[in-house]
């Protein structure tokens, strides 16, 4: 059996080959770990074998499902966790199957196995270990890889990076002092900039999840660097949101 793992949206995949199974069942898995950002889109896609004759009897393969968890031993099929309502998409076609999860959360981070159950005795086989997905904030960090400066400014090669690893078809959006630049680029973005300038980026369609801005030409631009991106707050209760910022210019006010 070959399982492989394939995706779409912003994930990063690490190949390592692993055979589980034996006459006949078996799982081979591409990838055995994913790393997506959250609010994106990943696709876990796998080939299943089986024999086709066991003791002079067809096999038939009556139900195929996902799992993360067990209930007594169990696998819970993905479809009856209200975790994942709606969000949901199963394909499978002559052997193939596809498990496709939207809208992604820090909480999608698991393990998920493929479980195709048959028509013979003792019928039902899963791979493991399993397709291992890391959910998280797409951590986004300005780097400036060069840079000339001159007396008033200073031409520079910015890039976007992140700690998960983003396919090289990504778009993404930069910023000028907050302001969106209004071209779509590549993680790489040239510039000239003086004294007030910062830069940041974001990957197209999460825009909500901006990289902090940096100053190219000295360490006076105009920027707000917020302590936490990403609260989670009990409904009722108090929360404190907090930030660093400078200014190339007199502040003659603040507010939020």
């Amino acid at each position: 059996m070959g399982l492989t793992a394939a995706v779409s949206g912003y994930v990063f995949l690490l190949s390592v080959q692993v055979i589980q199974g034996q006459y006949g069942w078996g799982v081979t898995y591409t990838s055995t770990r994913i790393c997506a950002l959250k609010g994106s889109t990943v696709e876990i896609s796998c080939t299943y074998t089986y024999p086709s004759r066991i003791n002079g009897r067809d096999t038939i393969v009556q139900e195929t499902f996902w799992f993360t968890q067990m209930n007594r031993y169990v696998p819970v099929d993905l479809r009856k966790d209200s975790r994942y309502t709606g969000r949901l998409q199963y394909s499978c076609s002559n052997n193939i199957c596809t498990l496709r999860i939207t809208d992604l959360r820090e909480s999608d981070s698991a393990q998920y196995k493929l479980m195709f159950i048959t028509n013979q005795p003792d019928g039902r086989f899963t791979g493991s270990p399993g397709v291992t997905l890391s959910v998280t904030d797409p951590d986004l960090q300005v780097q400036v890889i060069r840079s000339t400066v001159y007396k008033h400014y200073t031409d520079a090669d910015l890039l976007c990076h992140s700690s998960c690893r983003l396919p090289d078809r990504s778009s993404y959006i930069w910023l000028k002092n907050g302001q969106k630049i209004q071209r779509e680029t590549f993680s790489s973005y040239s510039v000239r900039s003086y004294s007030a300038d910062s830069y940041s980026c974001a990957v197209k369609g999460l825009e909500g999840f901006p990289s902090p801005s940096v100053c190219v030409y000295g360490q006076t631009s105009n920027r707000v660097t917020y302590t936490d991106r990403s609260i989670c707050a009990i409904k009722g209760s108090s929360v404190d949101i907090s930030c660093t910022y400078n200014s190339y210019e007199t502040i003659t006010s603040r507010f939020c």
